[in-house]
């Protein structure tokens, strides 16, 4: 099956991270997600480089970060450095999102496009071939364990039907109250990466059953 599983470090226990993320390689993720918060677009505070520097010592996967801060373009040279793969930028915190999503690529990272839930996806049809990757938020971003808003299957629906018509290869990643019960509709849908934090980290059998029931109910939806 071609969708990625992206555990959110955001859940994770921070004072075993390094073996968090061993776990959680070894049970099959695609890649390591890492959601950076500035208190300012978003109500709470989580991590800067030196997490995904740590990351990056840690484990083989590639990380991905997530920046839900203003001016993420102050900041894009210390994340790069620090080891990420791909950066994320919001669509909301950019006026001048090509220069930001050129910088990305010019460092060496996959550049990707995130929205807010009641963000237009309209802006893509002009950033056609500056991104990698779009971000659907299906929760309003700041805090983890929240239900996904199920009026989101449609906005992934519209974004899969924008990307096809403007002829882009972006892979549409979701984020937000990703579990076993929403998996499989954010995938028929058109989502392809997902990202899970409390269904992971906060799984009672623990990490690898986490990552195990999501790919469970991925191979039971689509068959």
């Amino acid at each position: 099956m071609d969708a990625l599983i992206s555990p959110s470090i955001l859940s994770a226990d921070l004072l075993n991270l390094a073996q968090a993320l061993q776990e959680c390689e070894l049970a099959g993720a695609d890649k390591i997600h890492i959601d950076v918060m500035d208190g300012r677009f978003v109500p709470n505070i989580t991590f800067g480089p030196n997490i995904v520097q740590a990351c990056r010592s840690a484990t083989k996967l590639p990380l991905d970060v997530h920046l839900m801060i203003v001016e993420p373009e102050k900041h894009l040279e210390a994340f790069a450095e620090a080891g990420a793969d791909s950066i994320t930028v919001h669509y909301e915190t950019c006026p001048h999102l090509h220069r930001t999503l050129q910088h990305i690529r010019a460092l060496g990272v996959r550049p990707g496009v995130t929205f807010n839930p009641a963000t237009p996806i309209e802006g893509l049809r002009y950033l056609n071939g500056m991104f990698d990757q779009v971000l659907i938020m299906t929760v309003n971003p700041g805090f983890g364990g929240q239900k996904f808003i199920l009026e989101m299957l449609q906005k992934i629906r519209d974004t899969r039907a924008l990307l096809d018509e403007i002829g882009s290869e972006a892979v549409i990643q979701v984020d937000g109250g990703i579990e076993a019960g929403t998996v499989a509709a954010a995938y028929a849908a058109g989502a392809r990466d997902f990202v899970a934090g409390t269904a992971i980290f906060g799984y009672p059998g623990g990490i690898r059953a986490g990552i195990r029931a999501l790919q469970q109910a991925l191979e039971e939806g689509n068959r």
